[in-house]
């Protein structure tokens, strides 16, 4: 085994020997000061775990994907849109998010909303939705004012 057993937190939502990633690379979809860390990779096997962390008053992309996601919130307070519903979200709520079901994290302006997110360790890359799903989703006022100006 090459990782160490045991990998302590330090402050802030860190833990030692896990690197602070971008979310993202600048440009490749809309998101707002979102960070990410590898906690397990291939741990347990064909899955990967990871905390993300999305600043006050970030999001992060609206997406969907082939593979579900598993969610549990950390910290924080928000609202995540899963296929055409917004639910508000707060510490220690689970959250699942089905195989291509449109999604997207809102941290509410006052506090960092930080979670856990279990997914497969080989996954097919995010889509972004076109015009004409954009405007379905938005067809809906409900989901129209979570989404704001600022998506596609």
């Amino acid at each position: 085994m090459n990782r160490p057993t045991v990998r302590h937190a330090r402050d802030g939502f860190r833990w030692d020997g896990v690197d602070l990633l971008r979310y993202k690379d600048e440009g490749a979809a809309p998101f707002r000061d979102v960070t990410r860390q590898v906690l397990f990779d291939e741990v347990p096997a064909g899955t990967q775990w990871r905390y993300f962390e999305v600043a006050p008053g970030g999001h992060s992309t609206l997406e969907r994907h082939q593979h579900t996601h598993a969610v549990l919130v950390l910290r924080g307070r928000g609202r995540v849109l899963v296929g055409n519903r917004v639910h508000a979200i707060a510490a220690h709520d689970l959250v699942e998010i089905e195989p291509l079901a449109w999604h997207q994290f809102r941290a509410d302006t006052d506090e960092a909303l930080g979670f856990l997110c279990l997914v497969a360790a080989d996954r097919d890359r995010p889509q972004l939705p076109d015009d004409a799903q954009f405007a379905a989703l938005r067809a809906d006022p409900v989901v129209a004012a979570f989404l704001q100006p600022e998506n596609p």
